[in-house]
């Protein structure tokens, strides 16, 4: 099997059950920058092998696939939406994390460690995918997948700062600029 089909050539592709759109589709911009920041993530694991947050984000990563195949999909059950327990689970392990953190008491520069900044990376990168699902919601697309993101984008900056305290890197405080002070 070949792995160009020739078909997106003129700017069109396909939706799981052969739905013919646009590549510029509001769909295919969510479930492409979900891949996008799966790759992310795949980045920040591969900087570090002894990462305190490596069996998390692997299984974020597997969540990520189902979550572009259900955006993928529409009105399919075959690949469901992240479930309450995945959001759960998502909001245990911050719990869990920030518990091993000093409170923050300021904004933060993204930085540190090569894997950590990486990991603030993907964190934006969620945010702009939690925005460009938001416009689904009024087709079909449940409210559990932008929960999850939602939680996802939160447990990134909590990773993050993770693998930094690990690490030996401490948060920087923004302090702003000095025409900001």
């Amino acid at each position: 099997m070949k792995i160009y089909t020739k078909r997106g050539d003129r700017g069109q592709t396909s939706l799981f059950g052969g739905q013919a759109v646009r590549k510029d589709d509001p769909r295919i911009e969510a479930y492409g920058t979900i891949d996008e920041l799966n790759s992310a993530i795949g980045v920040a694991r591969a900087i570090t092998a002894t990462s305190p947050v490596d069996s998390d984000l692997e299984e974020i990563q597997r969540t990520l696939f189902e979550v572009g195949a259900h955006l993928a999909s529409p009105g399919s059950d075959r690949f469901p939406p992240p479930s309450s327990d995945q959001i759960a689970r998502l909001e245990r392990r911050i719990d869990d994390l920030e518990t091993a953190l000093k409170p923050l008491t300021a904004f933060i520069l993204p930085g540190g460690l090569l894997a950590a900044a990486q990991l603030h990376v993907a964190r934006t990168i969620c945010r702009r995918a939690e925005r460009l699902v938001v416009p689904l919601l009024e087709s079909a697309v449940d409210d559990t997948t932008i929960i999850y993101m939602n939680r996802l984008s939160d447990f990134l900056f909590v990773a993050a700062r993770t693998v930094n305290a690990v690490g030996g890197a401490p948060d920087v405080p923004w302090q702003g600029s000095a025409r900001t002070r």
